[in-house]
């Protein structure tokens, strides 16, 4: 039974929304202009535009690594390369276990991957889609050596217990912030808190240089390699020509590294943008059924990579995936989830591991239980409104 007259859109009705939404795919959503080009005029007149003498890459490193007082930080080629060096810097051998969320990226295990070592796939929150600190020891074997906790979505793991639980295990935390730059865990930035740190730079991120990232550690060579060398052909450029053992060259331009310095100087005011429609979205859909609208709570501050709206998908009579088709009709481009399936289920994953489909049933819940819109620092309360209005419309269209 529904519960409002209007047509859908995806029946032939009026849009909610007739004007293009910012995207993070272009101007219209991204914060990019004249401190990004006077940092790039610098680099194209002084000629240098490499990792190995230029000098943008070390200035950005270097206000990563006091803004999260770690030993060193290095700026890489995408997230996906500061995950595999944190991997190589961890000197991880074949049959090493990682523990891993099963709801994330495929760049937060292809460093174990590569690595030669195997990814143990941990359940998740089913709000949050965070790894669920009650399902962590039961998967911890003599041979785990890392647990890679991921802030998806721009809100924080519950870092006490797993770190608790890291402690009492002897184990490595490696935190992935591909999503989370700037994100608290009770006040705390999150990367803080384990061993090493990885955050991405790519387009859709907080704060963007295209492609990029950069990988932290608390304590340079903590398993006897250097931090720099696991990304750069472990090559002691300081001493001489030759390669320690096998790394790849993950290397970070200084072009990149230039728009970096602008994007980080503009960084609180383009996490307010993301939060101050965020929130004001989630205070719009707090009042309708069968929906979990995401925000801070006592211990996380929320950055919103993007907007992730959990869903009971008991309270509709559709799936999601006929909502978010629903919903991009509407003008609100939306997908049915972040990931269609928990990444364990992948062919590239599940050919190489021990796999059943039933090992994370919360996970493969999750992925039918979310909408996750996109969204910018150039999202505004009026787009948040009308964003709103349009949500409103479908659910209460498939409302039971």
């Amino acid at each position: 039974m529904t519960t409002t007259t209007q047509k859908l859109a995806v029946d032939g009705g009026t849009p909610v929304i007739d004007y293009a939404l910012p995207t993070v795919n272009n101007s219209s959503g991204r914060s990019l202009g004249k401190e990004e080009i006077k940092e790039l005029t610098e680099v194209i007149e002084g000629g240098n535009m490499g990792f190995i003498s230029g000098s943008k890459g070390k200035m950005l490193q270097e206000k990563f690594r006091a803004k999260y007082g770690m030993d060193v930080a290095i700026c890489v080629s995408s997230g996906t390369a500061a995950l595999h060096t944190a991997m190589n810097f961890l000197d991880l051998d074949s049959g090493d276990e990682v523990l891993v969320p099963s709801i994330t990226d495929i760049g937060t295990i292809l460093g174990v991957m590569l690595q030669n070592a195997d990814p143990v796939f941990v359940d998740v929150d089913l709000i949050t889609q965070n790894m669920d600190p009650d399902d962590i020891e039961r998967h911890i074997t003599p041979r785990t050596k890392a647990i890679i906790p991921v802030h998806l979505y721009g809100f924080p793991c519950d870092m006490d217990r797993i770190m608790s639980i890291a402690r009492k295990h002897k184990l490595y935390v490696v935190e992935d912030c591909a999503q989370a730059i700037f994100t608290k865990y009770k006040g705390q930035l999150v990367g803080t808190f384990g061993d090493l740190t990885c955050i991405s730079f790519q387009q859709s991120k907080q704060m963007t240089t295209g492609d990029g990232g950069v990988v932290m550690t608390r304590k340079d060579q903590l398993c006897g390699r250097k931090l720099i060398h696991c990304h750069d052909k472990a090559w002691p450029r300081e001493k001489y020509r030759d390669h320690l053992f096998l790394a790849p060259n993950y290397h970070f331009t200084d072009l990149q590294a230039a728009v970096g310095i602008a994007q980080y100087d503009k960084l609180d005011a383009m996490i307010d943008g993301r939060r101050k429609s965020a929130l004001h979205l989630s205070g719009l859909l707090a009042d309708l059924n069968g929906v979990y609208p995401q925000g801070d709570t006592a211990d996380g501050f929320h950055t919103f990579f993007n907007y992730d709206l959990p869903i009971d998908p008991d309270a509709f009579t559709v799936d999601n995936r006929v909502l978010a088709k629903a919903l991009t009709a509407e003008g609100v481009t939306c997908y049915p989830s972040f990931i269609p399936q928990p990444i364990y289920m992948y062919d590239v994953v599940a050919k190489n591991y021990p796999i059943t489909l039933d090992m994370c049933p919360k996970a493969v819940k999750a992925c039918y239980s979310m909408l996750y819109i996109p969204w910018s620092e150039k999202t505004t309360v009026k787009h948040a409104e009308d964003i709103g209005k349009a949500i409103k419309k479908v659910l209460h269209y498939y409302a039971k």
